[in-house]
């Protein structure tokens, strides 16, 4: 009997330079200052996206991990002349760059290879926060009233409800986003707008702050998709000078202390009402902006039980055990039965149509696409 095909998935990402994680691997944790309650010693970015090559491996797949390190040449010639069956794109950046994300996953499109996650529209969209929360108001889907700023004055008659918070409109992974993000007057506002337009490029963006519990809501699937287990975030153990946030600190800095005093609850306790009304406000704002195979949503609910969707995240991190994979985990999902789910969503969408870079024959290089 003839062997089955192993289906051929090219692990995509983009990495050049230092890696901070590399880096504070010999940091001793006894001279931070504090107690850490978690391991300083986080995975680099090569080694996330080795363990993700290798869960699919073990999953059957037949895995390539390609690092294009800042040549879009690597990937062209990839896609050109070795395509695989499927690309699981975590390209997040180029250049540096994290707003060229969306037209290098137009190169899947334009070559017709299927690719996991977001499509070239939904990744520009959704890195346009105002954008999107125009989308979602337009659609009755519950998100903070905002103003986006192109200059850094502000009138003292905004109309906007203190505490506020301010963030640049089109970074994401909470880039900009620190304790001092939250104002509650205008002096602190002006004075945090000013710092906002020094550290990045506009528009930025200034937005109700919504006071009560914060959430991460995963989503899995197109037909249907699915909502995964809630994580609800633990703020109680924060310094007493942090607002109740996740901070780029809190998310991605073992070295603060505000790292290790944010704590994940996986499944969140909400009632069954609350529950439904979070998975419809979910659901609608996944369809809406076009996510597709997987994505991630971050929404605060207040003490009212109002649901705000603060943001829509397409291609979220895949870490093991973190966010995502951590709501996966309590859908009784493994680390490489959950990539696997993805690349079979995937797999079932039909390959991009857009006949503009398909190879040409010897008797006609008229048309040759000239890279």
């Amino acid at each position: 009997m003839a062997k089955t095909k192993k289906t051929k998935v090219a692990v995509i990402y983009n990495d050049s330079g230092e890696d901070f994680y590399e880096k504070i691997k010999d940091v001793d944790p006894n001279s931070l200052g504090f107690e850490p309650e978690y391991n300083i010693n986080v995975a680099t970015v090569t080694e996330e996206y080795e363990a993700i090559a290798n869960a699919l491996m073990e999953e059957g797949y037949d895995v390539d991990l390609i690092n294009i390190n800042e040549d879009i040449q690597v990937l062209i010639d990839l896609l050109k002349n070795n395509p695989p069956d499927v690309a699981f794109n975590l390209i997040e950046f180029y250049r540096d760059d994290p707003t060229l994300e969306h037209l290098v996953a137009g190169l899947y499109a334009l070559y017709g290879v299927k690719f996991t996650g977001a499509g070239p529209f939904t990744l520009a969209l959704c890195q346009r926060k105002g954008m999107t929360k125009q989308l979602l108001m337009a659609n009755n889907v519950p998100t903070p009233r905002y103003k986006l700023l192109a200059e850094p004055k502000m009138p003292g008659r905004h109309g906007l409800h203190y505490p506020l918070i301010v963030k640049p409109a089109r970074e994401d992974a909470s880039s900009g986003v620190e304790k001092s993000s939250v104002v509650y007057d205008f002096d602190q506002l002006k004075e945090r707008i000013a710092k906002t337009f020094e550290e990045y490029e506009p528009p930025i963006l200034v937005e109700e702050f919504i006071e009560g519990r914060e959430f991460h809501v995963s989503v899995l699937g197109n037909d249907p998709p699915e909502v995964l287990p809630i994580i609800e975030f633990d703020f109680s153990e924060l310094p007493s000078d942090h607002p109740q946030i996740i901070s780029y600190d809190a998310k991605w800095n073992p070295l603060e202390e505000s790292f290790h005093r944010v704590h994940a609850i996986c499944p969140a306790k909400l009632t069954k009402r609350l529950e439904k009304k979070v998975k419809t406000a979910v659901l609608e704002a996944y369809k809406i902006t076009g996510c597709h195979d997987y994505a991630r949503l971050d929404l605060r609910i207040t003490n009212d039980n109002k649901v705000f969707v603060l943001e829509v995240n397409p291609n979220p991190d895949l870490t093991e055990g973190v966010s995502y994979m951590d709501s996966a985990e309590h859908f009784d999902l493994s680390f490489g039965e959950t990539l696997a789910k993805i690349v079979e969503c995937a797999l079932s969408r039909p390959a991009p149509s857009i006949p503009v870079l398909q190879k040409t024959s010897e008797k006609d290089n008229s048309s040759e696409v000239q890279n």
